[in-house]
């Protein structure tokens, strides 16, 4: 089985500023959450054989947290999106282009300088691929972020045909795959929230 969590919240977060690759820990309230959907698991019977984290602090602390004793593998291809000159924008007060491109992500090309969502979708895809057949063994959990983690839906959901882009995933949102030997990826379902949205 497959889990994906999207990190626990940040002041960032908290502040709707554009965080992408910034390198910002969990606060309090991230902590928290990621404390919950950590005892979620426990209560639930949920033990992970392996755990894959984006190199950004706030989702390595969230897979600390949460697979305490479950050394981590980071993996570069988990990263956040790059917004490149977007990075640390006011999301109250957005550039008119970035707005555009918010609205319909899937009518909408990224705004020159940031990372296209097919780029992300590939990068999602080919490490998807590459741990599934861990997944197909047991039960692997991957820590990334919000844009990250709809590319890897988009991925898992061909039929989705850019849905997940505009799609609300709160911090701590966890969605899961079952994972089928010889068949395709079953497609994602919503495993729950722990103090998001």
């Amino acid at each position: 089985m497959l889990y994906i969590i999207r990190h626990g919240e940040t002041a960032k977060n908290k502040a709707h500023v554009l965080q992408g690759r910034s390198d910002i820990p969990l606060n309090d309230t991230g902590r928290q959450q990621a404390i919950e959907v950590r005892d979620r698991f426990a209560a639930e019977g949920i033990h992970f054989d392996k755990v894959y984290t984006s190199p950004l602090i706030r989702a390595i602390m969230t897979a600390e947290m949460i697979a305490e004793d479950v050394p981590l593998v980071v993996d570069d291809r988990l990263i956040e999106m790059d917004y490149g000159p977007y990075e640390g924008m006011d999301l109250n007060n957005p550039a008119p282009e970035v707005l555009e491109f918010f609205q319909d992500f899937v009518h909408n090309s990224a705004p020159e300088g940031m990372e296209p969502l097919q780029d992300i979708v590939a990068r999602l895809g080919a490490f998807l691929q590459e741990v599934r057949p861990e997944a197909e063994r047991g039960n692997i959990l991957i820590s990334t972020h919000a844009i990250a983690m709809k590319g890897a839906l988009e991925y898992l959901t061909p039929d989705s045909h850019g849905s997940y882009w505009s799609k609300y995933i709160g911090n701590c949102a966890v969605y899961r795959a079952n994972v089928v030997p010889g068949e395709a990826w079953e497609v994602p379902v919503l495993y729950g929230y722990s103090g998001a949205e």
